[in-house]
C-alpha cells in the first residue's frame, strides 16, 4: 500500500475511544512524574484514573457505530502501547523510586517491564480464552491491588513497606505470566471500578490534605 492510500496518523487521534486512551496515558504520565518526585500517594491516585480510562476506551469503542476496521485495529494497538506504559513502566518506576533507586531494586523493575512486554505481546497474538477469560492475571489488576496495599503504608516503616511492594509486585508478575484462567471483568463491573477509584481517590486525597 502506498502513502496516498494510507490514512494520516493524526486522523486516528480524533476517534473518541482513542481520545479516552490518550487521557489515560496522560494520567499515567502524571503517575510516573509523581512517583519520580516521591509523591507516592498522588502517584497512586493518578494511576487509578489511568485504569479507569483504560476500561472506558473499550466500552466506548464497543458502543460506537460506524467505526472502520482500521480504527478498531489502530485502537487496539494504541491501547496495548499505553498499557505497557501504565502497567509496566509505571510500577517499575514506582518500585525504583520507593526503593530510593537502590541497585537492589533494578532486578525487580526489569522483571516488571519484561513481564508486561511478554504478556502484552502474547495477548496481542492469542487474545482471550473464549469470550471473557484471560490466561493469567491482567496487568491492570496489578496497580489496582498495589493501590489497595498503599492504604496501609502509614502503618509500616518505609523500609518494610518497600520490601512489601517489592515482594507483591514480583508475586503479581508471576501470576501475570501464569496459565491460570482469570475472568475479564466487564459489564456492571465497571460501576464497581468507578466506585473503587473514586473512594480510594477521596481517601488518598484526604490523607494528602491532612498531611499538609
Amino acid at each position: 500500500m502506498n502513502d496516498t492510500q494510507q490514512p494520516g496518523m493524526l486522523g486516528f487521534a480524533k476517534d473518541l475511544p482513542n481520545i479516552c486512551s490518550l487521557i489515560g496515558l496522560l494520567s499515567a504520565l502524571f503517575a510516573i512524574y509523581f512517583a519520580i518526585e516521591g509523591h507516592f500517594i498522588a502517584s497512586v491516585i493518578a494511576i487509578l484514573w489511568a485504569v479507569l480510562f483504560d476500561w472506558y476506551d473499550g466500552i466506548i469503542a464497543r458502543r460506537m457505530k460506524g467505526r472502520t476496521k482500521a480504527q478498531a485495529v489502530f485502537g487496539a494497538q494504541l491501547d496495548s502501547m499505553i498499557d505497557i506504559i501504565s502497567f509496566g513502566v509505571y510500577p517499575a518506576i514506582l518500585l525504583l523510586s520507593y526503593g530510593s533507586y537502590s541497585a537492589w531494586f533494578i532486578p525487580g523493575a526489569f522483571i516488571i517491564l519484561a513481564t508486561s512486554a511478554i504478556r502484552l505481546s502474547y495477548f496481542n497474538i492469542y487474545g482471550l480464552i473464549g469470550s471473557n477469560t484471560y490466561k493469567g492475571l491482567a496487568l491492570d489488576n496489578n496497580v489496582l491491588i498495589l493501590a489497595f496495599v498503599f492504604l496501609f503504608e502509614s502503618f509500616l516503616s518505609h523500609t518494610v513497606f518497600s520490601i512489601l511492594i517489592y515482594v507483591l509486585l514480583m508475586g503479581l508478575s508471576g501470576f501475570n505470566l501464569s496459565s491460570i484462567p482469570t475472568p475479564k471483568f466487564g459489564g456492571k463491573w465497571v460501576y464497581a471500578l468507578v466506585a473503587y477509584v473514586v473512594i480510594l481517590s477521596v481517601v488518598f486525597g484526604y490523607s494528602i490534605w491532612a498531611s499538609v
